[in-house]
């Protein structure tokens, strides 16, 4: 999780939502990926979509068996359509997203029972660095807008 946090801090100083995931296999990162939609002007280009693309890129296939998916944040439904596609086995959340979780918050696709594959999913792993660093991003971001309405109301 701590190489997950790094990528989300990448994510943070470039001003996209702090996000990061890596994928593990056989012990070793084969993976990283921060947010980058507003950077990529893609609204698919969230850290595990990144990170998926490139395992995929490292296995040569688009199955990922054997596979752990370490990310700071629980996916959305895109990202957790696209872990069950991918056979990925075990996802690691950092923290849970109760608006847009799709892996035991709001939904859970991953587990769900009428899909062709199931992931293990593990929780609340180095949770109080991973929600810490969301809440000062959107702290800071209302901050930076409070400021911006101001000088705009100023002039």
């Amino acid at each position: 999780m701590k190489e997950a946090l790094a990528e989300a801090e990448k994510a943070a100083a470039m001003g996209e939502i702090p996000v990061g995931a890596v994928i593990v296999k056989d012990g070793a990162i084969i993976a990283r990926g921060h947010n980058r939609t507003e950077t990529d002007k893609d609204p698919t280009a969230h850290a595990e979509m990144i990170a998926i693309r490139r395992a995929a890129e490292v296995l040569g296939g688009w199955r990922l068996p054997g596979c752990t998916l370490v990310v700071t944040l629980e996916p959305c439904s895109m990202c957790a359509g696209a872990i069950v596609w991918a056979r990925i086995e075990k996802l690691v959340i950092g923290t849970m997203d109760p608006k847009a979780g799709a892996c035991g918050s709001v939904f859970n696709i991953v587990q769900d029972p009428r899909l062709n594959h199931r992931v293990e999913v593990e929780t609340g792993c180095m949770q109080d660095a991973c929600a810490g660093l969301m809440k000062k991003f959107f702290r800071d971001l209302r901050e930076r807008n409070r400021k911006y309405k101001l000088k705009e109301q100023q002039e």
